[in-house]
């Protein structure tokens, strides 16, 4: 992968502000990256000290493994859920 993409990808997950979410694809296309499933990657391998918990799935749902610890963290910024999804017209950002 290139490293510019990469920190892109970093960056722009890192300006999602609290009380916010974005979904996976809205960061590619933020960041130019060529598919969601990239942003996930980055996440999983290089995302621990970043927002993570505010990216969600296209549908609004965090990702399964870690869905009770994301959505604590969303609640916590004040995002709420209605059980697993977090309405996306209420708190998407708008980056």
């Amino acid at each position: 992968m290139d490293e510019e993409l990469h920190e892109r990808v970093r960056e722009v997950i890192a300006t999602v502000p609290p009380g916010k979410v974005a979904t996976y694809g809205d960061i590619a296309a933020i960041a130019g990256a060529p598919s969601p499933r990239l942003v996930g990657r980055i996440l999983a391998e290089d995302g621990a000290d970043l927002p993570w918990h505010r990216v969600l799935r296209a549908n609004g749902t965090p990702a399964p493994h870690l869905a009770h610890r994301q959505l604590e963290l969303l609640r916590a910024e004040g995002v709420l859920a209605d059980g697993q999804r977090v309405n996306l017209r209420t708190h998407r950002w708008q980056g």
